[in-house]
Parts: C-alpha cells; structure tokens; sequence
C-alpha cells in the first residue's frame, strides 16, 4: 500500500507564510511584555516574555524544517501594531496569534502519512495547541 508523501512545494510555500507570523508573534510578545503597564498587569508581563520564549523556540524549529526540506527561510518581520493601552494590548496579541495559529493549520494539509510528514503534522500541531493555550491565557486576562 502506497502512502501519501510530503507535499514538500506546498509544504515549503505554507511555512513560508507561517514563519514571518511566527516571528512577528515573538517580537509582539517581546514588546508588550516590556511595555504592558497597569496595576491589573503588574505580573503579567512575565507570562507574556514566557510566550515570547516559546514562540522564538518554535520559530527556529519552523527554520530547521523549512532548511531540511531544501527552502530559504524568510528573514523579516512585518510590523505588529500594538497599541499602549494594556487592554488593547491583550486584544491585539489575539489577533495575532489567531492569525498564525490559522496559518501554522494550513501547513497540515500538505502533510501525508509517510513518517516524515507525520512529524511535521505532529510538530505543528503542538504548536497550535501551545499557542491556543496562550490565546486562552489571554482571554482570561482581558475578563
């Protein structure tokens, strides 16, 4: 029985959008946790660097994959917008995740069921479920 392979174009094509909002989530991250201020947000800017860590970890293993399977990552980030307001702050980085969390999606499809791409599937999926735990973390934060 033959098995779907890794659809490596489609693959390369889907982490390349992915990796800019991975970056972007890292450095959206990085700043408000610097930046956050308010009473309400007194410690929470510790919990925002621990997602920032996390998602430049995640970042270099989306570089690892992209460079494994024969593609130049991106070397950019787009802006983030994020506003001073602390509350807007929180809105925002929802934003954002939920965009790359749909991105970092996309990029299943073109997994097969080879031991390779179930790997890639895998990976992706526990960074979706990481980053949709922060989403939650977020939307507690914000009430």
């Amino acid at each position: 029985m033959d098995k779907d392979p890794l659809d490596i174009d489609l693959a390369l094509e889907r982490l390349g959008k992915a990796l800019p909002l991975q970056l972007r989530s890292a450095a959206a991250y990085t700043m408000a946790a610097g930046s956050i201020t308010g009473f309400q947000y007194a410690t929470f800017g510790e919990t925002l660097w621990r997602f920032a860590e996390a998602d430049l970890g995640d970042a270099r293993r989306l570089v690892e994959k992209i460079v494994t399977l024969g593609g130049k990552p991106v070397d950019h980030v787009e802006g983030f917008g994020l506003p001073a307001d602390g509350a807007a702050i929180v809105e925002r980085l929802i934003e954002l995740e939920t965009e790359t969390i749909e991105a970092l999606q996309d990029t299943i499809s073109a997994t097969g069921h080879t031991g390779d791409s179930e790997a890639l599937e895998h990976r992706l999926e526990h960074m979706i479920m990481r980053k949709q735990e922060a989403v939650d973390t977020l939307r507690r934060a914000r009430g």
